[in-house]
This record gives structure tokens, sequence and C-alpha cells, in this order.
């Protein structure tokens, strides 16, 4: 059972909804685009906020155009629970848009680049702060509101400079990344781990109207990635019963959009995509060099050099091939049946009155870095599936459902942690186990 939805803070955002997305369309407003990535004025607008509701700040900065900010409403307990967000978009090209990149509302649509990932979500947040201070109320929870500023590139300047240079403790952390689309709602609690590699490729040049006299790089490198693909998809994941409980959920949870069979692929088996190739000059020369950029996934709970190993072996096969460069991460996840993913779940489903799953990302950032210092993390947010599209948007309802879920987390937080009750249907699942942490090597991958 959720806590009150009729707490004066929740009735007041309920009575404020316009609010929450003039909000979303001013910091829409803001041109955060990444790279450049230049935050100042919206980090400027958002420390004014706080500040004129008695909330101290802080900023957090490695580089002068990308700052972060911390915020503190202090809380009834002394449990914390971190809300985290970023304030960098991707890109965009104005001429494809339909509305304004930089803010425009029709109807309960808010459009602009970051309406949905994820300034509608930071409205959302600063909503909350506004409610508990203009109605005198102290959360159960402190709450640390942490705005990062280079989310959007796994760049330095924003959270790895946060956790680096400020001591943020949490007793759990909620980032408001999307979750949910196509009236689906989800709590993401798990991530893939990733490896990232460039092979080159070397080969001997020759005229293109005599290629046997030459060696073809590029066919070399093909060669070499056919063979990384079919080792790799031979392998089948043994995942730890927790995980196993996750992957269940996700493929669930995914099945409308991929289908079963490939949503299952998806998390039982590493995925690889060839992002990157490179080669040659002309149409009429043999190239003899050629490199090729692969990303590779693999679900929380797979030990990531042991199949990084196993890509070694293969290239080692071919010896007109090498690993120029790699990096690598290995996958975290929660317990799906833990104290967070319980609140958070627990609120959501009250809020949209539907299921709410517990799913793995099929990609990762900030959660994983957040996991990987000590703080138990998932991510919630209402929102679109426009993420990074063309006329991207949200819906007023969707802001005004973040606010009341962040909102009421801080008391749904303190009774899950003092009780430990699970209330996750473990039916449809498979049985859980205690969390078995995992770790991350040589950065982060992005989403």
């Amino acid at each position: 059972m959720s806590t009150s939805d009729t707490t004066p803070a929740v009735t007041y955002l309920r009575a404020h909804r316009e609010e929450i997305a003039d909000l979303a369309l001013t910091l829409v407003g803001y041109d955060t685009q990444n790279p450049p990535g230049d935050t100042r004025a919206v980090v400027d607008c958002v420390e004014s906020f706080f500040s004129d509701l008695g909330i101290e700040t802080e900023r957090v900065v490695s580089d002068p155009e990308k700052p972060n900010l911390v915020a503190t409403l202090p809380g009834s307990t002394d449990q914390t629970l971190l809300l985290q967000g970023h304030l960098d978009t991707v890109p965009f090209d104005a001429d494809e848009w339909t509305y304004d990149p930089l803010g425009e509302r029709d109807g309960d649509r808010i459009y602009g680049r970051g309406a949905t990932d994820m300034k509608g979500a930071v409205a959302a947040m600063l909503a909350v702060a506004k409610a508990y201070v203009e109605t005198d109320t102290v959360p159960e929870s402190t709450i640390v509101f942490a705005l990062v500023s280079d989310e959007e590139v796994a760049g330095d300047a924003g959270l790895p400079t946060l956790l680096d240079q400020y001591p943020l403790e949490a007793d759990a952390c909620v980032i408001g990344e999307t979750t949910c689309e196509d009236g689906r709602y989800s709590t993401t609690v798990a991530d893939r781990g990733s490896i990232w590699l460039t092979l080159q490729a070397s080969g001997q040049s020759a005229h293109g109207s005599r290629p046997m006299l030459g060696t073809n790089a590029i066919r070399c490198l093909c060669h070499a990635i056919d063979d990384i693909e079919s080792s790799l998809h031979e392998m089948q994941f043994d995942l730890p019963p927790v995980v196993r409980a996750i992957v269940d959920e996700s493929v669930k949870y995914y099945e409308p959009t991929f289908g079963a069979a490939v949503s299952r692929e998806l998390f039982e088996r590493p995925s690889v995509n060839l992002g990157v190739v490179a080669g040659g000059e002309k149409v009429n020369v043999v190239p003899d060099v050629a490199e090729a950029h692969l990303d590779i996934r693999l679900t929380a709970g797979v030990d990531t050099p042991r199949v990084l190993d196993t890509v070694r072996d293969v290239v080692s096969t071919h010896d007109d091939v090498e690993i120029g460069d790699v990096s690598w991460s290995i996958g975290t996840f929660e317990d799906p049946d833990g104290p967070l993913a319980n609140a958070v779940s627990a609120v959501a489903g009250d809020v949209t009155g539907d299921r709410v799953y517990r799913r793995s990302a099929t990609g990762g950032g900030d959660a994983k870095r957040l996991r990987n210092t000590g703080i138990p993390t998932v991510e919630f947010g209402l929102g679109t599936n426009t993420v990074h599209a063309v006329d991207e948007f949200t819906t007023v309802d969707a802001l005004a459902g973040n606010a009341e879920v962040y909102a009421r987390l801080p008391g749904e937080l303190v009774c899950q942690l003092d009780t430990g009750t699970g209330t996750f249907d473990s039916t449809d699942v498979g049985m859980l186990n205690t969390i078995i942490p995992c770790g991350s090597k040589s950065g982060d991958d992005s989403p």
C-alpha cells in the first residue's frame, strides 16, 4: 500500500498543474544542446528558483560552461532521497521540426528538445520543492536535488565531477529519465554492461582492376566481425536468479515493441552493433587499412571481462586484424523487490492506476555510476517515446504525474525502509534472491 495521496504537497501540485507545464516550457526554452553543452543560463534559472524558495544550493564545477547544481530540502527523518536529472540535451535541426524546438505548447502537449528527456522531469522535481515550501510541509525524507550538465555525451563535467567533488550521500536515488511509453509503465531497476572496441585491419594496396595482387583490409575486417558475432551469438548467459527475474519482467515489458523472442534474445545473449566502418580511398584501389567500432551489450550480472576475453581470442585468429582501443563496463541492478523498487512502483502504480514493470534498460548511464558508488538507484519518469526525436514532446498529464510520484516518494521510501516488506508479485517472474552487487571498470556507457 502506498502512502497517502492527500498530503498538502500533493494537493498543492494537483491544483497547480499549469505551473508545472510553465516550468517545463521555461526549461526547454534554454538551448542546452550537447555538444557544446553550455548550461550556464539554465543553471542560473534553476538556482534562482531554489533560492527564491529559501532552499540552499551549491554549484559543483569542473567545466565553467557545464556547472552542476545541488539543492537540499531537509526532511523530518535521517533518510535521504536523491532526485537526479540532467539539463543538457541532444542536438536538434530546427528546420526538421514542426514545432519550436525551444518550446511550444499545443493543447496538452509541451514540445521542445528535452521536453521528455528530461527537462520535463526536472520541472516536476522543481514543482515538488515548491509544493513542500508553499504548504509549509516537511518531507519525511530529506530530498537532495542533483542536476547535472553533461549526461548526453557521458561527459566528465557532469555526474563524474559531482561524485568526485561533492559528498553525495543518499539512501536511495530516483533518476527522472522517461521509463514509460505506449501506455506501459515501468521502473528501471537494471542496466546493461558494455564493450566498446575499435578493430583495425591492415592489408596490401593494389589496383582495383587486379584485386588478387592485394589484400583488402575491409574484407579482412568483415571476416573478423562475422566471427565475433557468430561466437557471441552462441553464448548464452548464466544469470543469477535475481537478474533472471528482472529479465523475465523485461521481456514482458518489451514484448509489444520487439516481440517475445527478440526481447528474450536481447537479454539472454550479447547484442552486437557495428556502428562505424571506415576504409578505402578510391573505388579503383584495394584498401590497405580499415577500421570498425563495435558496441556489445551484456545483461547485468554477466562477467564482462570474460566476454571480452572471448572477443580477444576470436580476433587473435585473424592475423591482419587487431584491437586498437577498448572500454568496458559491467551492468548493475537493484533488487526488484527491494525497498526502493517497491516504493517507486507502489506510488507510480497508484498514480497511473496501472501495472508498473520492474525491468532492465537496454543501455546504461548515470544509474550505473551511482550504483557503483553504493547509492541504490532506479529510473522512473512518465513521458513519451519521442526521446531524441524530431518534435519531441511530453504532456501536462505526464508532468503532473511525475510531480505527484516524486512528491509522495519521501514518505513511501521511509515506510518501505522501516518495514522491509516486499510487495513484488514474484509468481510471474520466479523467485528472488538477495541482490548480488556488480562493479564497473574503465568508465561507463551511454544509453
